[in-house]
């Protein structure tokens, strides 16, 4: 299957459509959120072939999704959204990833950069001495079978209670750190032993720890509900399930393959296996996969443990401690109600390399943000900028109330290592004022600035189709990375 622009409908100039007349397995049509100079770009790789497969779901529901920063990735695209008939319409690992509830979190300080710019470079040596990344990089935790269980079952109140975070950040995590659905039995011992010496820890690819400064404020009202201002020092932190969810997703994916001829399902991809979520198959792999959810939002509260035990390290306890935005998913399969077809009905939405965005007046928000909507954190990559967004109101009628999740990859990792020269760059980004600390060269490379499309362009398209409302720009000064 090829896919032409010439196959593809505008509808306006940020959403296109490929209608479902395209091919005879799609159920709902497909459509792109994206630029045209994106749309163009993105018709160079198969995410589109991608999701003209998603359309095909069984009990797949108003059209299948992708954001402006699609790109290729296992069965569904990275960027991908598809909303399925609860309770027995699909559900396929490959729509939530391999990296199960890899997500950002934004911690804020009340600094300015002209405050600490002489510290910068012992605070980024600091952070990757007490923020274990890399490969398989084990952490200063060592979970016994009886906290395993717990860490799966409660998430980040493990982390809490065992005083790795603070009581005040549930409040700030989407779905509070912990999905309640988590079955521990539903995980495999192999995943388990996986995860055994893993919490806290961020692992290598495109998972960092980043210091970063407020470089502009785009909305006052919102950026104050957020606790935002200019020039303030932020910890940005992306990282998911590790070794944990990787095994939960191989596990399920193995078996619902073996399992899709009972229901008789056939789909055009043999990487978007699905079972019916009502089925045993299906309701298994939703209770192993909110398990390795609440795993990885642990994960990311003991990780912010290390980056406030760094930050106290340098800047001694009389400075405040850094204090929790926000914490989001971008790798998730929820339950949600959403307006389609001009009828209110439930949806097991899959959101693939992308986050959840919903408007004001949203009660699982914290009080101070639900007049503003949810906050969005948009990674860029190490030389460029991330943004802070909030939801719209308005995106649950044309993206089931998801965004971006980032930047997107344009170049493959094996693509950018031949074009990067990484000591080069780490010294570059030294004399630009930003301080990088790797365990190997080749992660710097894979994840340069280059091997990323334009960060801007992506945000731009999101807000000016009113799915979300730009917030703040943040410019890195530190990056740690595996």
């Amino acid at each position: 299957m090829k896919i032409n622009k010439t196959d593809i409908i505008r509808i306006n100039d940020y959403l296109w459509e490929i209608p479902k007349s395209f091919n005879e397995r799609m159920l709902v049509p497909a459509r792109v959120l994206a630029s045209e100079p994106l749309l163009d770009a993105i018709l160079e790789d198969r995410s589109l072939v991608q999701l003209v497969n998603v359309a095909s779901l069984p009990g797949i529901q108003g059209a299948s999704l992708v954001m402006p920063d699609v790109h290729e990735g296992y069965g569904f695209p990275i960027g991908g959204v598809a909303a399925t008939l609860y309770p027995d319409g699909a559900i396929s690992p490959g729509g939530i990833g391999y990296d199960i509830n890899c997500g950002v979190r934004l911690l804020t300080s009340h600094q300015k950069l002209g405050d600490i710019k002489d510290k910068l470079e012992p605070l980024s040596k600091e952070m990757y001495t007490q923020i274990p990344s890399g490969m398989g990089k084990g952490g200063q935790i060592n979970l016994s079978s009886k906290d395993m269980e717990e860490v799966l079952s409660k998430g980040a109140e493990w982390a809490v209670s065992h005083g790795y975070g603070e009581i005040e950040d549930l409040a700030f995590m989407e779905s509070n750190g912990r999905l309640k659905s988590a079955d521990p039995s539903k995980v495999s011992e192999m995943a388990k032993k996986r995860g055994t010496g893993q919490l806290g820890t961020i692992g290598s690819g495109n998972h960092f720890v980043e210091v970063d400064y407020v470089e502009e404020i785009f909305n006052e009202e919102i950026a104050k509900a957020y606790g935002l201002f200019e020039s303030q020092i932020v910890v940005l932190i992306h990282t998911g399930s590790r070794g944990l969810g990787h095994q939960v997703a191989t596990d399920y994916i193995r078996l619902i393959m073996k399992a899709m001829p009972n229901y008789g399902i056939e789909v055009p991809d043999r990487e978007l296996a699905c079972v019916p979520f009502n089925s045993i198959e299906g309701q298994d792999y939703f209770k192993a996969m909110c398990a390795a959810a609440n795993y990885a939002w642990c994960n990311r509260e003991v990780i912010a443990w290390e980056a406030r035990t760094a930050w106290q390290n340098i800047f001694g306890k009389e400075i405040e401690p850094l204090k929790l935005m926000y914490d989001v998913a971008h790798n998730i399969a929820k339950i949600e109600e959403h307006r389609v077809a001009g009828e209110e009905i439930q949806v097991i939405v899959h959101r693939k390399g992308a986050t959840r965005a919903f408007g004001p007046g949203f009660e699982e928000l914290p009080k101070a943000y639900r007049t503003a909507g949810q906050p969005v954190i948009i990674p860029g990559s190490m030389g460029t900028c991330s943004y802070v967004l909030a939801g719209s109101a308005k995106n649950k009628e044309i993206t089931f109330g998801s965004c971006c999740h980032g930047a997107g990859r344009r170049l493959s990792r094996t693509a950018a290592k031949k074009q990067v020269n990484a000591p080069v760059l780490k010294e570059k980004l030294k004399e630009r004022g930003i301080y990088v600390e790797a365990g190997s060269f080749k992660g710097i490379a894979e994840e340069a600035p280059i091997a990323y499309k334009d960060v801007d362009m992506v945000v731009e398209t999101v807000n000016a189709s009113e799915v979300a409302n730009k917030v703040a720009k943040l410019r890195p000064v530190a990056v740690v990375k595996g």
